[in-house]
């Protein structure tokens, strides 16, 4: 982890009298001051503060660390100052981002990203789970989904909503359903993240949950578009991903009475201090770039 910003965190916990003052005052996470102070001790191989329930309090060693810190900080600061000509991002990034919104969306986003910031560099991870960014040295995860980590910062980037769908031949050999109720009959394509698949619905104003399953499962909702396509079942999809694919009847929108959960996409990050100037230009340019192409087409349902 960073040790200068272990330090300003440290500093920041003394100054505060607390870690969630320090969370606060950071604008950062409470575990991810924990996961600091943690680190800070470690390096320095003692315990830094006596915790108690109400109050903290600086060992010996903690009295002796955080002078070094603030001399550290002091240090640090000079630097910056000397490089404030310097406004134009550069340097590595490295994001992850699922399979099916890269390949459709954000590979063109980077794109753009990097000739408008050419001393840049994007090294993209594609997981079809959620990776621990700190673990894995990620800088930005794009995330689509409802349930965010409270651990990490987070920046709405636009909306995604979804379609069941399923090919003509499947349609044609097992029946239309007419109700979401009637997917219980069905071959639904499952996501093998999840022990138990419920697909969620808006009808009428009202939310309800529709227990979903079937004989086919993966880790990739790409792999799940791939077995719709061939008649395998049917299946909850990205508008994004199939848009093309129904209006060409490669595919056929189900239910136009009933509206899938629509999803948030997110830009997801560890803490907003000293967050590096690249990283601060990417989200920012994302943020306007999903606002201005990703106008999502409302697919004709039956």
């Amino acid at each position: 982890m960073d040790r200068i910003t272990a330090a300003h965190v440290f500093v920041t916990i003394t100054e505060q009298g607390s870690l969630t003052g320090a969370a606060q005052q950071l604008d950062m996470s409470r575990a991810m001051v924990t996961r600091y102070l943690a680190e800070m001790e470690a390096w320095a191989q003692t315990r830094l503060l006596h915790r108690s329930t109400r109050q903290l309090s600086l060992t010996s060693e903690g009295e002796v660390v955080l002078q070094h810190c603030r001399d550290l900080l002091a240090i640090s600061q000079k630097f910056e100052l000397s490089g404030h000509d310097q406004k134009e991002p550069s340097g590595l990034l490295r994001l992850t981002c699922a399979p099916s919104l890269a390949s459709t969306t954000l590979v063109a986003a980077l794109t753009a990203y990097l000739k408008r910031y050419p001393k840049t560099a994007v090294d993209l991870q594609l997981a079809s789970h959620t990776l621990n960014l700190i673990e894995e040295r990620i800088d930005l995860a794009i995330r689509i989904t409802s349930h965010l980590d409270p651990g990490l910062i987070a920046r709405r980037l636009g909306w995604c909503p979804s379609v069941v769908c399923a090919s003509p031949e499947y349609l044609a050999n097992h029946g239309t359903p007419q109700r979401v109720e009637d997917l219980a009959v069905h071959h639904c394509l499952t996501y093998s993240y999840f022990n138990k698949s419920l697909w969620q619905f808006t009808r009428q104003g009202k939310t309800f949950a529709v227990p979903v399953s079937g004989n086919f499962s993966a880790n990739d909702s790409l792999m799940l578009l791939e077995a719709a396509l061939n008649g395998a079942g049917i299946s909850l999809q990205p508008v994004y991903s199939v848009s093309d694919l129904i209006a060409s009847k490669r595919l056929i929108a189900l239910f136009p009475e009933a509206e899938p959960q629509e999803l948030g996409i997110f830009a997801v990050y560890h803490s907003r201090e000293h967050m590096p100037l690249a990283l601060r230009a990417l989200v920012d340019f994302l943020a306007q770039w999903f606002v201005h192409n990703l106008e999502w087409k409302r697919v004709s349902r039956r």
